[in-house]
């Protein structure tokens, strides 16, 4: 039997990693990948499908709001894939759901995938009702009230290695599977994606305000307002910053527009 397979993911690299590691799996076939909750839960809610792997952390619309409106009774066996390496992964433990953290091993996906199976073969109901809403509540209580954050990052620098505080970071951009940071003029690489340290750092410091960039809020100076959304934000160095609909979204919400 071929399971139908979606991607539910609004990093491009993630997506494309895990449909490459599941290339391998002969039995399942992606039938879509969706860079966003809104699509997401359009594509459940008009084609059928056997297997859903749904990233916990998107921008507007998250993993909670799509398992939410779909609701149990019409929600495939789904995989969840997260950055949290801690408190998500008890969570998930407790509930029996199953989860891949990023960035995805090969191993574990297959024992995830193989768990799928065997509950699927044995036509047990992944969650109860109960369980479900457990388990949305207790990964928002691990990713929002008891996560800790980094106060610094080890970067090379030259033929040494040297640790940068976070609050001295002006801004962070994207460079495929690794990121830029910048400070004091300065620039460091750091071999982590954008999107891991936009789940890793604090959000009440730092935003991303695009998806190649993620700034420190205490570093703005001047914020513009471009077309129906777009614009851009100007650092206290002057250096000028594009900024996304989501992004400023994000700001308004911060209160910093």
């Amino acid at each position: 039997m071929t399971l139908r397979a979606v991607i539910v993911d609004d990093e491009p690299l993630a997506c494309d990693l895990l449909g490459l590691l599941l290339a391998d799996h002969e039995d399942i076939q992606v039938v879509a990948r969706c860079q966003n909750g809104r699509e997401a839960i359009s594509y459940l809610q008009s084609e059928p499908v056997d297997l859903l792997f749904l990233d916990v952390q998107m921008p507007n619309i998250d993993g909670f709001d799509v398992v939410e409106q779909i609701g149990l009774r019409h929600l495939p066996p789904t995989i969840f894939v997260t950055a949290y390496h801690q408190h998500a992964v008890r969570a998930f433990d407790v509930h029996a759901v199953d989860y891949l953290t990023k960035p995805v091993d090969a191993e574990r996906l297959r024992v995830a995938v193989e768990r799928v199976r065997e509950k699927m073969a044995a036509r047990v109901a992944l969650m109860t009702q109960e369980q479900l809403t457990a388990m949305l509540n207790g990964l928002r209580n691990s990713t929002v009230e008891s996560r800790s954050y980094p106060s610094r990052f080890l970067v090379k620098d030259g033929e040494k290695e040297i640790l940068v505080p976070v609050e001295k970071i002006d801004w962070i951009e994207a460079a495929s599977y690794y990121s830029c940071i910048h400070t004091n003029g300065r620039r460091y690489m750091l071999r982590e994606t954008i999107t891991d340290l936009s789940n890793k750092l604090n959000p009440k410091q730092f935003a991303r305000i695009h998806r190649s960039s993620i700034v420190n809020l205490d570093r703005i100076h001047e914020i513009y307002r471009e077309g129906q959304g777009d614009g851009s934000i100007v650092l206290m160095d002057s250096q000028r910053l594009k900024m996304s609909k989501v992004g400023r979204q994000k700001l308004v919400e911060l209160g910093k527009v």
